[in-house]
């Protein structure tokens, strides 16, 4: 698909070479095996399915099988230099505690998630439908998805629960959006840090 390969490549875009990266919900490995090959990175998935674990293994990857939904309680505090979750946070029922253990255990965050707003979805649902589309493939009644939040939404959370915002990029069919990314835009990539004070609280 066009918007991951430029989930990416952005991702690597933000990642210093031999780095320390943990993904949550890593699928096949897919997105790890491609930091490995390009930023040389130390990394670990993190993957509850089964037959995604065994996938994750075959692609070389080192994997964890862990709920999500229970935390990162195992991972000790700032283990890694990234922690990336890429189009799962919507999958997510604990989104807050997700969050914050990503920035416990990471330097950084850096999460992708489709945009419910997308005006594409927007008519879907005026037309009488739940949206389908390629950041949102799956049916109502078969959906992982059990979070439906836009982009505006996500930007609250974060001021809400004091998440530092250190970049934001939307695009839509792997194309940046620039104007009314909560309206023009199908997904949205984060990086992600945590707030210094409460840092240094912590």
């Amino acid at each position: 698909m066009a918007y991951q390969r430029y989930d990416y490549e952005v991702i690597a875009s933000w990642i210093q070479q031999g780095e320390r990266v943990l993904d949550l919900g890593c699928g096949d490995g897919s997105l790890l095996k491609y930091l490995q090959e390009t930023r040389q990175v130390r990394g670990y998935g993190v993957e509850n399915e089964p037959e995604r674990v065994v996938a994750s293994i075959a692609n070389g990857i080192c994997v964890l099988q862990l709920d999500l939904e229970q935390g990162l309680a195992g991972i000790d505090d700032n283990a890694f230099d990234h922690v990336i979750m890429s189009l799962s946070l919507q999958a997510m029922r604990n989104t807050q505690g997700i969050l914050a253990e990503m920035l416990r255990v990471g330097r950084e965050a850096v999460v992708s998630f489709p945009n419910f707003a997308y005006w594409r979805h927007r008519q879907a649902i005026i037309n009488g439908h739940m949206p389908v589309s390629e950041s949102l493939p799956h049916q109502w009644y078969n959906t992982p998805n059990v979070r439906f939040f836009t982009i505006a939404d996500f930007e609250s959370l974060c001021a809400q629960e004091g998440i530092v915002i250190r970049e934001g990029l939307a695009f839509d069919d792997g194309r940046l959006v620039l104007d009314e990314p909560n309206f023009m835009a199908s997904v949205a990539l984060y990086r992600l840090g945590r707030n210094s004070a409460c840092a240094e609280e912590g």
